[in-house]
């Protein structure tokens, strides 16, 4: 990689941070543009899930305000995604790369239209039944699986899942889908980075990138609409699970 391709990924990297930060996107930006430097797609998605924790990294330290109060309750969830997290990082290692493909789409699209759903008004710190039932810990271990396994809009199901299932207002579920899917992707990334075909020349531009748009992302989020936000959020996973959808099906 020449030194204007390593700015061009650090430039990938920012978007990729910022849409990754506000609406669990990264992967739709930065995964693309590490496989523009000549990866294949194995390496370019381990490579890609190693740079993601920079972005992880200025998200948290961007959200301290919003993560007040929420750290016991981060622990509890992220030990479950962290553990389906290691499990999708060793299935993307042992399986074929287009074994999900076709239920991805759908899973993406669902997750986006339910952000779009409504919900009670939101109450700071508020705890419901729901973050502690067996569905919705199923559902988080297996959010965690896909997000070790392929990444893409993980961040869009997680949030969808805390929408419904806690009554915190958008910028405080985000803060805290942020730190989980942070910690999951963590645990993944050192699997990678023992196991897997990691570019680690890729790695550093892309990670500089990412924590720069994953620091900025929170105080976009802050200052918006949460309704507007969500809607852009909810159209662009749409969006996501179209263009996977016609990759897959065609």
């Amino acid at each position: 990689m020449d030194a204007w391709g390593g700015v061009a990924l650090a430039c990938a990297g920012v978007g990729a941070g910022l849409s990754g930060s506000i609406a669990g996107l990264a992967s739709l930006i930065s995964y693309p543009a590490l496989l523009a430097t000549g990866l294949s797609p194995i390496s370019a998605n381990v490579t890609n899930t190693v740079a993601l924790v920079f972005s992880s990294a200025g998200s948290v330290g961007g959200s301290r305000r919003e993560l007040v109060g929420q750290y016991r309750r981060a622990t509890r969830l992220g030990v479950i995604a962290i553990a389906g997290s290691v499990l999708g990082g060793l299935l993307l290692l042992a399986l074929p790369s287009g074994s999900f493909e076709r239920v991805v789409p759908w899973l993406i699209g669902f997750g986006s239209l339910t952000i779009l759903a409504p919900r009670p008004a939101p109450v700071a710190g508020e705890h419901t039944a729901a973050e502690d039932s067996l569905p919705t810990r199923l559902a988080l271990f297996a959010i965690g699986v896909y997000a070790g396994y392929f990444g893409a809009a993980a961040g869009v199901l997680l949030l969808a899942l805390l929408l419904r299932t806690t009554a915190d207002s958008l910028p405080r579920c985000n803060a805290l889908k942020n730190l989980v899917l942070g910690l999951a992707n963590l645990l993944a990334a050192l699997t990678f980075a023992l196991l897997g075909p990691v570019n680690w020349i890729a790695v550093i531009p892309a990670a500089i990138g990412l924590f720069v748009g994953g620091r900025l992302g929170p105080i976009v989020v802050r200052h918006s609409p949460a309704r507007a936000l969500r809607v852009i959020i909810a159209l662009a996973g749409v969006g996501l699970a179209v263009y996977l959808g016609v990759q897959a099906y065609d």
